[in-house]
């Protein structure tokens, strides 16, 4: 997996190996300049220049199709040259660190730690040639900018890798949020537009039945059907708005005290719908979920339960409210749960209760939920 920079970060990289570079360049000089260096000053600025500059081209492995840790033995190879060709210390030594930190922020551990060894060993031959052909005097000094190496390109691969999990991390949680609002958006219009279809149907087919023995029956279903589709509509502009990104009220969510007009809805729609028991005084989450369950087990039994019958039950227990949905439909075993089943199921279970659902012992379908009490 490789992991894209945050745009800032991106704009960072894009800058600060310049401004390296610039330095890189400046100090190299001056350096060899200061101590006059057994070879020709401007060799020593280009491959100084050489080592930094994969920082300063980021694309330039992927545009190739070079292994972005390929990039860290070219700057280590340069660094060696220029310490075996005898010229001075400085700046140089910030060339591979600097190099560790582009390749390491966008590449897995792996990818870059495989590369970094052996350019690290390039290094450290070059200052072995350093010491065997041009200061014979200082062994232990040679040493030691070995080991120093090793750990600050160590150190600096440590860093970018934290950085790189902090950026996946991230890019992981937004794309979570994103999903499980877009799975919200989908359940509230199932839930709403859905509901609402299903109930203008069942009227629609109500008044179409009476329209002319009994146009006062007819109208109420008209009327039922307006509201249904008013609400529907509100639904459906709210989550509109949302995907629009354009600034919308959050409809409250609904809880207990919607259940009884929902009911009626129902029945409106040509539905006997019994309610037996009392939930009493749920807490408002559980009182949401209860709505949902309803919600989608009524509008279940209207599209395709093919009922006559429902109850809405209630049942008290130490920890939980029990809320069963049954109707004398044609029942049968759910083979696929779909969005609606699967929407209850999260409502319920999001709060620490349980929901079972299948045919009933005395036919028909049943919708079992435990709410938290």
């Amino acid at each position: 997996m490789t992991s894209a920079p945050t745009p800032a970060l991106t704009a960072s990289l894009r800058v600060w190996p310049w401004v390296l570079t610039a330095l890189l360049f400046v100090g190299t000089a001056a350096a060899n300049q200061a101590i006059g260096s057994p070879g020709p000053v401007p060799v020593a600025v280009l491959l100084a220049t050489a080592a930094m500059l994969p920082t300063v081209v980021p694309g330039f492995a992927h545009r190739w199709g070079v292994p972005a840790g390929a990039l860290l033995l070219t700057s280590g190879a340069f660094t060696a040259v220029y310490f075996a060709a005898g010229y001075s210390d400085g700046p140089i030594f910030l060339a591979l660190p600097a190099v560790t930190f582009v390749v390491a922020i966008s590449t897995p551990v792996a990818g870059w730690i495989r590369w970094a060894v052996p350019a690290l060993v390039l290094v450290a031959l070059g200052l072995a040639g350093r010491w065997a052909w041009w200061e014979r005097d200082a062994g232990h000094q040679h040493f030691w900018q070995a080991v120093g190496a090793v750990a600050i390109v160590a150190a600096t691969g440590a860093i970018a890798t934290a950085a790189r999990s902090r950026m996946d991390a991230h890019t992981e949680r937004v794309g979570r949020a994103a999903t499980e609002e877009r799975l919200r958006m989908a359940q509230d219009l199932h839930d709403g537009v859905g509901h609402g279809l299903a109930v203008i149907a069942m009227q629609a087919g109500v008044a179409l039945h009476v329209l002319d023995r009994d146009p006062v029956a007819a109208r109420e279903s008209l009327e039922a059907i307006r509201a249904t589709s008013k609400e529907a509509l509100d639904a459906l502009r709210s989550e509109l708005a949302t995907i629009a990104g354009e600034p919308a009220p959050r409809r409250p969510a609904a809880g207990l005290d919607a259940i009884p007009a929902l009911i009626d809805r129902v029945r409106s729609a040509g539905l006997a719908v019994d309610v037996v028991g009392d939930p009493g005084d749920l807490p408002a989450a559980s009182g949401a979920a209860a709505y949902g369950v309803v919600q989608e087990a009524l509008t279940n039994v209207l599209r395709h339960a093919g009922a006559s019958w429902a109850q809405v039950a209630w049942a008290q227990q130490p920890e939980f409210v029990v809320l069963s949905v049954t109707d004398d439909g044609r029942g049968g075993d759910v083979q696929d749960e779909g969005m609606g089943i699967s929407g209850m199921r999260a409502r319920v279970e999001g709060i620490g209760g349980g929901l079972h659902v299948g045919p009933h012992a005395n036919g028909g379908f049943q919708v079992v939920a435990d709410l938290p009490a």
